[in-house]
């Protein structure tokens, strides 16, 4: 019961309204409880230290400044509470990096205007969503875990897949809130409800017409990076 109790303070925490955002560690707690192994991102570089805009990692010229894996690599994302305490103990304001695939949730991301186009249309065709997570420049649908094999045979039966559509999947990523990356603050366009259980996801086929759909019409306003 304590347990299960500590869960869902977590879970109410995370959905708190007002301008206090709950601290990464707590969101990076909430999402060991729904078995959603993630790492610290690299983030940006500490104040004082040139361009608070620009990454901390080693390229001048990285794309996506702060909002990826660095050190350690995505392939050491957990949910081992121990390693996350030590890891956002000694970088607090580390974003939160999700890693997709295997029995993690996957992601498909899209420019923040196809997005916003996307989702309107998908609540008028009453679709079911899962959580939406938003930055000033793109918008990522987080939606059940799938192969490579069925995102294929998807892809393969749309007429033009915008290179500006992304899929996240295994070996993949997507930063998580309360992040703050170079393009800015990273947030819930959709929270995942409150619960003791992992949130809902929507299987990638039921949205990923609407999102094609989108993508097509929309300029790409994010990176080029192709991930």
């Amino acid at each position: 019961m304590r347990e299960i109790l500590g869960k869902r303070r977590r879970l109410r925490l995370w959905r708190k309204k007002g301008p206090a955002q709950p601290a990464p560690l707590e969101a990076a707690l909430t999402c060991a409880a729904w078995r959603w192994p993630v790492i610290p991102g690299v983030g940006l570089p500490a104040a004082g230290g040139g361009n608070g805009r620009r990454c901390a990692c080693p390229d001048p010229e990285c794309v996506v400044p702060g909002a990826h894996p660095f050190d350690p690599s995505v392939l050491a994302a957990t949910t081992d509470e121990r390693m996350l305490r030590w890891w956002w103990t000694n970088r607090p304001n580390a974003p939160i990096v999700l890693a997709t695939g295997g029995a993690a949730p996957c992601a498909v991301s899209l420019p923040a205007q196809a997005g916003a186009r996307a989702l309107a249309e998908l609540d008028r065709m009453d679709m079911r969503l899962g959580p939406v997570v938003a930055t000033p420049t793109r918008w990522s649908l987080l939606v059940a875990p799938y192969t490579l094999e069925q995102l294929g045979e998807l892809l393969f039966a749309q007429d033009c897949v915008p290179s500006s559509l992304r899929f996240h999947g295994e070996g993949g990523y997507v930063v998580l809130p309360p992040s703050e990356t170079g393009t800015g603050q990273v947030r819930w366009e959709r929270a995942p409800l409150p619960g003791s259980a992992a949130p809902w996801l929507p299987d990638v086929e039921a949205v990923v017409d609407a999102l094609v759909e989108a993508s097509t019409s929309a300029p790409d306003e994010g990176s080029r990076l192709t991930y």
